[in-house]
């Protein structure tokens, strides 16, 4: 999802949806926290459905770039709501947890939920980009050969390991899906004219599942349990 606003001093502001999915716990509003506000605690309560919050970049003299993070709950009993949640995405990471090998076993079945549910307007697959969080847990090994083929065979645009905690890696990462982003040809891009900014008030708003199909982009809810 993206838009382009054109401003009197000729600054291109382009504003592009991205989705955060994985497993529950594995680290996503940890991530996103850190990369918006700066800040990790791990005091996160679950994430009930969706959550998202924005990161204004000045990405060069000509572009600003508004980054919408949503932010998707992990556990399974959401999974039903993720077609909502998904529309006018334009990419997508997912995460999983270096300190739970298992949780890398559930990157298929995110990655083809994914693709099964969104798309750019040439019919495409929406960059997906993976994060091996968690390396500062001692335990934690990332196989980087493992990772290269997993990404090559399944067409992911790469991998990072990552630490919330220990501000290792998250904005390289999010810089790189921003760059791949913004390399896509124009004509891909989601209808600019669904996407809003959210008010300041919007990332503690509690989601009333009536409001699903009427106002798909305004279901957020609160924080989740990761590091």
């Amino acid at each position: 999802m993206a838009t382009t606003l054109e401003q009197d001093t000729n600054i291109q502001e382009r504003l592009y949806k991205v989705l955060v999915i994985g497993e529950y716990g594995v680290g996503k509003t940890s991530i996103i926290r850190r990369f918006t506000e700066g800040y990790f605690t791990p005091n996160y309560k679950l994430t009930i459905g969706v959550d998202f919050a924005l990161k204004s970049i000045n990405w060069n003299d000509t572009t600003k770039v508004n980054l919408q993070l949503w932010d998707i709950a992990g556990h399974e009993r959401f999974g039903h709501m993720t077609r909502v949640y998904y529309k006018y995405a334009i990419g997508a990471i997912i995460v999983y947890d270096l300190s739970r090998p298992a949780t890398f076993g559930s990157i298929l079945k995110w990655l083809n939920d994914v693709n099964s549910k969104v798309m750019l307007a040439n019919g495409q697959a929406i960059p997906v980009l993976l994060l091996a969080n968690k390396s500062d847990v001692e335990t934690a090994q990332a196989e980087k050969s493992v990772l290269n083929n997993f990404c090559k065979e399944h067409n992911l645009i790469g991998w990072f390991t990552t630490s919330a905690k220990n501000n290792t890696n998250i904005e390289e990462s999010m810089h790189f899906i921003i760059k791949h982003i913004l390399e896509l040809p124009c004509d891909v891009e989601q209808p600019g004219k669904h996407i809003k900014l959210p008010d300041s008030t919007s990332p503690t708003d509690q989601y009333d599942e009536s409001f699903e199909e009427e106002q798909p982009d305004r279901k957020r809810v609160k924080n989740e349990c990761c590091s």
